[in-house]
């Protein structure tokens, strides 16, 4: 068998296997949305909940679905950039290193569900905040710094490349350089990380069930409180975010149609989680060229 022929095979190998990935996708997404149905209607998105009757929505969830999302990003994003900028530019080589590269992998290998019983020890009940939006926003936190700082770290890495010496040869300092040259052209990649994790958010379940529970009550946004319990916009209240409801509805049958708004919200979370994706694309591209003067 001449090298052409191997070649064509593996080639066709590796197309067949893109393949099938992006047709399981799309089944999977297509099957997800038909099942939805008319998901998108404003009763059901803005709705509140019925309980013990058919034909709830899903307002509530969904603004915490919304706020979570906004808290932990405000949490892990200043934590994982500034991680990724210590271990691209400062940190050096030795034990002290590994030793945080280890605990980075450590903890990009665990479990959500580890991480949701972690937050119930410590933000939960050493804390005694109770089941709180600021628990689960902790929690998810954990879970995405890992990721973050290893996307800013390549990012910063691979922005200083090319104009990190000729910076520093100008007589700017390394700081200068980094908040002034190398930020500005490592965002588009940072930013993809962050999109991509804010995706994740909206699909965890398993962390949140120990942290922010399974409550959701109907919110009255006429109190603007960080910490009345009874406002919409406190950290200290339950978030039931879109993703718990759907696992308590089909773990617990609540209202006659349980079946029914689980579809819909399912629907309704990959839709979210798809212009996330999107988005992710779009405006990193768009930043990178403006940055870069390319079109």
């Amino acid at each position: 068998m001449n090298a052409k022929l191997k070649d064509r095979i593996w080639t066709g190998i590796l197309y067949s296997v893109s393949a099938f990935v992006v047709i399981l996708l799309v089944a999977l997404i297509g099957y997800i949305l038909v099942k939805g149905g008319d998901c998108l209607r404003p009763s059901f998105l803005f709705g509140n909940p019925k309980a013990g009757e058919a034909g709830g929505g899903i307002g509530p969830q969904l603004f915490n679905s919304f706020y979570m999302l906004i808290v932990s990003l405000l949490i892990s994003v200043p934590f994982g950039v500034g991680a990724g900028i210590y271990l691209s530019e400062y940190a050096k080589e030795g034990p002290i290193l590994n030793i945080i590269r280890l605990s980075i992998e450590t903890m990009a290998s665990l479990p959500s569900i580890v991480v949701g019983l972690f937050g119930l020890l410590v933000f939960v009940n050493m804390t005694h905040w109770g089941f709180t939006l600021l628990s689960g926003a902790l929690a998810i936190s954990v879970l995405n710094l890992p990721a973050l700082t290893r996307v800013s770290e390549n990012a910063v890495r691979a922005a200083a490349k090319p104009v990190k010496e000729a910076s520093l040869g100008l007589g700017a300092t390394q700081w200068q350089t980094i908040r002034k040259v190398i930020l500005p052209s490592a965002i588009p990649q940072i930013l993809t990380g962050v999109i991509l994790a804010a995706g994740r958010i909206f699909g965890e379940a398993a962390a949140l069930l120990y942290t922010a529970g399974m409550s959701a009550p109907i919110l009255h946004f006429d109190n603007i409180s960080l910490i009345d319990k009874s406002s919409p916009f406190s950290l200290m209240r339950p978030a039931e975010t879109l993703s718990v409801y759907i696992w308590k509805l089909n773990s617990e049958g609540m209202v006659p149609d349980a079946s029914l708004i689980a579809n819909r919200a399912s629907a309704v979370l990959v839709i979210m989680v798809l212009l996330f994706n999107l988005s992710a694309r779009i405006l990193g591209r768009r930043i990178y060229e403006s940055y870069t003067g390319k079109k």
